[in-house]
């Protein structure tokens, strides 16, 4: 688009005409990933104070969604996919099969751009852990992450994750 934007520009700080004009001139991909492997990843981060998984999914829950960390607040609420026309959505998990499409259709080499993913070792370890931290919470807060991620869960594909069941 040809306005002069810093990278740090919000969408929010122009107006509908030039929001407009950039979302049509851009590829739009969004990267998404199962929100409740979102927040295993945060919290082994150390990105929350909590001593345990339970307490820090607790810390979330009492956020709320108005007031959550931006390494947790839902996906729909970050992104707007209900408002943007994204032309590509890339599943965390499948990174070389849809990057790899992505650049194709980019008319890039693949090979020469991506850095070697191990793609079905990363959905094994996040399906060991996160049955591993999901057994650690009360029926109760399974119930609320459920409902806290009920809109991301509805939009996007995450058939195995913890929260859809």
């Amino acid at each position: 688009h040809p306005r002069q934007h810093t990278l740090e520009t919000q969408l929010s700080k122009f107006n509908l005409t030039e929001i407009e004009a950039m979302l049509g001139s851009y590829t739009k991909v969004l990267f998404v990933r199962d929100p409740f492997q979102r927040l295993i990843s945060t919290f082994m981060q150390g990105m929350g104070s909590s001593p345990s998984f339970s307490s820090f999914v607790q810390d979330v829950l009492d956020s709320g969604q108005h007031n959550a960390s931006m390494a947790w607040k839902p996906l729909i609420s970050l992104c707007q996919p209900c408002f943007i026309q994204y032309d590509y959505v890339v599943m965390f998990g499948f990174f070389r099969q849809e990057l790899g499409h992505l650049l194709r259709r980019a008319g890039l080499s693949m090979d020469s751009l991506l850095p070697e993913f191990t793609d079905n070792q990363v959905r094994w370890t996040y399906s060991w852990l996160s049955e591993e931290m999901f057994s650690e919470l009360s029926l109760q807060q399974k119930k609320q992450l459920s409902h806290f991620y009920r809109w991301d869960l509805a939009a996007f594909p995450f058939p195995s994750s913890f929260l859809s069941s």
